[in-house]
């Protein structure tokens, strides 16, 4: 067989190859995307109309870059970063439209900057969608579309904590930790004892972690399958944001049940993975 023709075939095995890990890919996501029960390898193997054996390395792959999520039982459900996309390619504009009043109201109760973020495409980074300044002189202010550090800000700690267990493991061990300020967590036990507290309380707090005399507040907002899409969070001077602690936690849990009731969310115990899940 000469060279030619054998390029030739492996042209052709590709051609056939990569539509149909695509068209496989596509069934199953429209099949998740059309129930909130979820869906057994078996039932995913009918919707795609191929053998069990040839998805579980395809299932394993989305499951891995957060595309899926597999619960303990075995059945998979659309992942957070697939629903992030989804957001942001269809209905972005509108999921700002809509959590952008909530987002006004909790600029104005705290004094502080409130920002909506959510993971960028690569599911590694953080990204500022919406913000509404404070118009206090000395303020926190970040610009809208910048991407910063998910292990050291509030939004995107609190993003973190709800990574499936091997998207975690895989960021805590791929993803270099610069140390910013004397206070930044890099050491992989100390963000893993944060993220099991975010897990248990519901909330997200930086003091000094990226920006010396900069703290912030987090709480999640949920899809309608129960994954966290979005954070929403205020940021400002760190002695303020300390003097107003209290209050400011409870305006920041209470903004973010309303983004997720005003984009038709709902927060399922289910949703906190791994360890530091309670009951």
């Amino acid at each position: 067989m000469t060279a030619e023709s054998q390029n030739r075939n492996l042209e052709t095995t590709a051609s056939r190859s990569g539509p149909q890990s695509v068209g496989r890919i596509l069934s199953i996501l429209e099949f998740l995307a059309s129930t909130d029960a979820g869906a057994t390898l078996s039932q995913l193997a009918v919707s795609a109309s191929a053998p069990k054996t040839s998805l579980v390395g395809l299932l394993a792959g989305l499951t891995e870059e957060g595309c899926l999520r597999r619960d303990e039982s075995g059945r998979y459900y659309l992942g957070p970063r697939f629903i992030t996309l989804a957001m942001r390619a269809v209905s972005g504009r509108e999921f700002l439209k809509l959590v952008h009043p909530t987002l006004s109201a909790l600029s104005s109760q705290t004094g502080e900057t409130a920002v909506i973020a959510a993971l960028n495409p690569e599911g590694d980074m953080v990204t500022y969608l919406d913000k509404v300044e404070s118009t206090n002189s000395i303020r926190y202010s970040v610009p809208l579309g910048e991407n910063r550090e998910l292990y050291c800000t509030v939004g995107g700690k609190l993003l973190l904590a709800f990574f499936e267990t091997d998207q975690l493991e895989t960021y805590l061990r791929s993803h270099h930790r610069k140390r910013f300020t004397d206070t930044t967590l890099t050491g992989k036990a100390e963000i893993m004892a944060e993220i099991k507290k975010i897990r248990r309380e519901g909330i997200a707090r930086t003091s000094d972690e990226q920006v010396q005399g900069s703290s912030g507040l987090a709480g999640p907002i949920y899809s309608n399958t129960g994954d966290v899409i979005a954070a929403i969070s205020i940021a400002g001077p760190s002695e303020r944001m300390r003097a107003n602690a209290v209050q400011n936690e409870q305006f920041v849990l209470r903004a973010a049940e309303e983004c997720t009731k005003v984009t038709g969310g709902i927060a399922l115990e289910a949703s906190l993975p791994g360890p530091g899940r309670t009951n």
